[in-house]
């Protein structure tokens, strides 16, 4: 009996006093190797877990796992490792399961529209984008929009170039690099409590077609490799904001650094009963990072998240110079209540 057909590795003799060819074994070994990674990751996605490092960076990419996931089986099969075989299947198909969009594809109608407009996110990379956000804002001409990465020369820009006129309510965190954030409003704001976090993350209520709509920027820190801790915090922090801002209106829009395929993530449309405008406009795996190289291996990581509220009319993903990602732009309708 061939022993890696019924599931054993270690022993490369079969009957008869035939020896396994070599090619084979590696084969068979190496596809092992790959499978178990892959497993390994998806285990975590299928678990409800993030995992640690580097579980969490994995999942950005999951339906790129594929790629691994079809390889391991390709080695299997070529070792003729029969219960391999069926592993990378399983494999293959699990993954594949999950490639499906997360959250609802619609939602239901409350009243009438009180009010239509636009919301603008952007991630400029240390503000090295302002002068290609600046002209889309002036060209798209949002009603909010959510600036991460907001550094010195971005929020000094923003305060010369966009006229008070057209924005007079606003609420920047004047930081350096990556710290620094906007939010700016065609709406009157009242001031709230910001998300503690490294980057900053303001927040506002905004008084929209007469109702009071709580608005936050989200811009957690990233899950850097071996510093996943403070992501994992600060994600989570963003997900105690949608769960107690549940009950009336709300627009969390950001660089969340996180997908669909993150368990935090999901928890944060869980908890606050927030649907992904993107997933509700067919685009739920529609890249926005990285937009500054070629790379195969792009997903999405900027979201503009709307409680039951609105209606969302559209989402388009826009490119500016400079930045590594691209700007979400959302067209919304605030619904009566």
């Amino acid at each position: 009996m061939d022993t890696l057909e019924t599931g054993t590795l270690a022993d490369h003799e079969v009957t008869g006093g035939r020896r396994r060819r070599p090619l084979r074994v590696v084969s068979a070994w190496a596809g092992a190797l790959v499978l178990a990674g892959v497993s390994a990751v998806v285990g975590c996605r299928a678990a409800g877990s993030d995992g640690v490092t580097p579980v969490p960076q994995a999942l950005a990419f999951l339906p790129w796992l594929l790629v691994p996931g079809g390889a391991g089986l390709a080695l299997v099969a070529l070792g003729r490792w029969r219960t391999g075989m069926v592993w990378g299947v399983a494999v293959l198909a699990v993954t594949g399961w999950y490639t499906q969009p997360y959250g609802d594809a619609t939602t239901r109608p409350a009243g009438s529209i009180r009010a239509e407009f636009t919301v603008l996110t952007s991630n400029t990379e240390f503000g090295w984008a302002t002068d290609g956000l600046i002209a889309a804002v002036r060209r798209e001409k949002p009603g909010l929009v959510f600036v991460e990465e907001c550094g010195f020369r971005c929020s000094d820009a923003l305060a010369a170039l966009l006229p008070l006129s057209d924005y007079p309510y606003r609420d920047v965190v004047r930081e350096d690099g990556s710290a620094g954030s906007a939010i700016l409003s065609r709406f009157p704001l009242r001031p709230v409590a910001r998300i503690p976090s490294q980057m900053a993350m303001p927040g506002a209520v905004a008084t929209i077609g007469g109702r009071e709509v709580r608005i936050q920027l989200a811009h957690p820190l990233p899950p850097l490799p071996g510093n996943d801790t403070a992501w994992h915090q600060e994600l989570g922090r963003v997900r105690e904001f949608a769960k107690s801002a549940r009950g009336g209106p709300v627009i969390l829009a950001g660089d969340f650094n996180a997908t669909q395929d993150h368990a935090l993530f999901r928890s944060v449309l869980d908890e606050g009963a927030l649907h992904d405008s993107a997933r509700l406009t067919g685009q739920a795996r529609a890249w926005s990072w990285p937009a500054d190289r070629t790379t195969p291996l792009r997903t999405q990581i900027d979201h503009v998240l709307v409680s039951g509220d609105f209606k969302v009319a559209s989402a388009r993903f826009l490119t500016l110079r400079g930045t590594d990602h691209r700007a979400l732009l959302v067209g919304l309708g605030l619904y009566g209540g």
